[in-house]
């Protein structure tokens, strides 16, 4: 087996899925749109999973066609939700 180096540490990872999030709720806000009617908007039957997502719990994060889906409904570049 070849031992390769890490290329990611698990708080970069978790750094990065939190950045996402923190970029979606901001355009949800900005919007005034609740969390129902935006996982609604992606396909979801609830907001017990985008809220999940939208707050990095249980493991649950957005994924690209969520992000995809997001971009649309938000109007925005798909950049928008890897912005600092």
């Amino acid at each position: 087996m070849i031992n390769l180096p890490e290329i990611v540490t698990e708080k970069e990872i978790e750094d990065f899925f939190e950045l996402i999030s923190k970029n979606v709720k901001r355009l949800r806000t900005e919007r005034n749109l609740s969390q129902l009617e935006v996982a609604l908007s992606i396909g979801q039957k609830s907001s017990g999973f985008y809220a999940n997502t939208e707050n990095n719990a249980h493991g649950k994060h957005f994924n690209l066609l969520h992000l995809l889906k997001l971009s649309k409904l938000f109007d925005v570049k798909m950049e928008e939700f890897f912005k600092e």
